[in-house]
């Protein structure tokens, strides 16, 4: 076992059961963590347009502007307009970004506004969702990433996008597929209440999700010529590095969820 991919594993071993603490315990445990995640995560994705010391001001006035969003009693409906919005922003974002069509310099709100959108707008969500439902979300989006490092690690092969994320394989891409099916399917058959099936079609969907947030962050962090985007968790870089994926799967499964009840 390498040395990065030992503090890989021993940094999950140590923030798996605080997660599940959070979750078990609820508010106001559960929103003082998503509130914690949304800020350090906002600050790196300020950080990659605004580096060290640069814009304290507009950093601090959107840390401040995230823990009111986080806390604030918006409703569903608001919360998950604001989420679709950045979503086809980045969706827009991937799309040009091979045709070098997308602006190189943001403006400072818009810098401030993007980052509030894609973290704390979205993480909030949680504070709509029951514990299993969270439980859900979180083990298959790992599982699609877990899937996808040890499938591509051990097969390789050839590479899906090389100009967003040079290491990313189909290989790595079917593993982390099948991985968030069989999570999905069996926390479905354990803890839900629809079908097998649908938590199946459940899966395929939050791993597609998955990998568009993991390639959306990857392309962000090519255009602003960083690696990782913080170095907070061992082994896996900054907490965006962690979450980009569930930055997509949480309002998606929201979105779902409004349709289809999942659970009772």
């Amino acid at each position: 076992m390498t040395s990065a991919h030992l503090q890989r594993v021993l940094t999950s071993v140590i923030l798996l059961p605080l997660l599940g603490w959070a979750i078990i315990s609820g508010d106001p445990v559960l929103s003082l963590a998503i509130a914690a995640v949304a800020c350090l995560g906002l600050l790196e994705f300020y950080a990659m347009f605004w580096p060290l010391r640069e814009k304290i001001g507009w950093k601090a006035g959107g840390t401040l502007l995230a823990l009111g969003l986080v806390w604030a009693p918006l409703t569903w409906s608001g919360t998950a307009l604001a989420c679709l919005a950045m979503l086809g922003v980045a969706l827009a974002f991937l799309v040009q970004h091979d045709r070098e069509r997308f602006p190189d310099a943001l403006r400072d709100s818009q810098i401030l506004l993007a980052g509030l959108l894609y973290l704390p707008f979205i993480l909030r969500l949680f504070r709509t969702v029951a514990a299993p439902e969270i439980g859900l979300v979180l083990l298959t989006t790992f599982a699609a990433d877990t899937g996808a490092y040890y499938a591509g690690s051990y097969l390789g092969g050839a590479k899906i996008w090389p100009s967003v994320s040079p290491k990313k394989t189909w290989a790595g891409s079917v593993g982390g597929f099948a991985a968030s099916i069989a999570v999905s399917t069996a926390f479905g058959l354990a803890f839900g209440t629809a079908g097998w099936q649908a938590f199946a079609l459940l899966g395929a969907g939050l791993n597609i999700a998955a990998q568009t947030g993991d390639f959306f962050e990857s392309a962000l962090k090519r255009r602003q010529g960083i690696k990782d985007s913080g170095w907070v968790l061992p082994g896996h870089g900054g907490i965006l590095d962690r979450i980009d994926s569930l930055l997509f799967t949480l309002p998606l499964y929201c979105g779902l969820t409004a349709l289809f009840p999942f659970f009772a």
